[in-house]
């Protein structure tokens, strides 16, 4: 699944929650978080913390990726256009 918003991240937990017939309880004692939470996160809070993110992560056996995302078909490569190398932060 790809997730591009903090708002795909609370429903892609949430359905791993439901599909392995979790409670928002059983899932937060298991990651050592609070429900309240963890239904912050379900419900697409952005300012989640990262590291309780991973935390839930780990507890629903789920794995994180990171890969660069090639543009969708017809939508520009600002990169290209710009005659840049990819991302400058840092």
């Amino acid at each position: 699944m790809r997730i591009t918003s903090a708002r795909d991240l609370g429903l892609a937990v949430r359905q791993a929650r439901q599909d392995r017939g979790q409670t928002q309880a059983d899932l937060a004692t298991a990651a050592g978080v609070s429900r309240r939470w963890l239904s912050d996160l379900e419900s697409g809070k952005a300012t989640a913390e990262f590291g309780l993110i991973l935390r839930t992560l780990d507890a629903l056996g789920i794995g994180l990726d990171a890969f660069p995302v090639e543009p969708a078909p017809g939508e520009p490569d600002l990169d290209a256009l710009l005659g840049g190398s990819g991302s400058n932060h840092g």
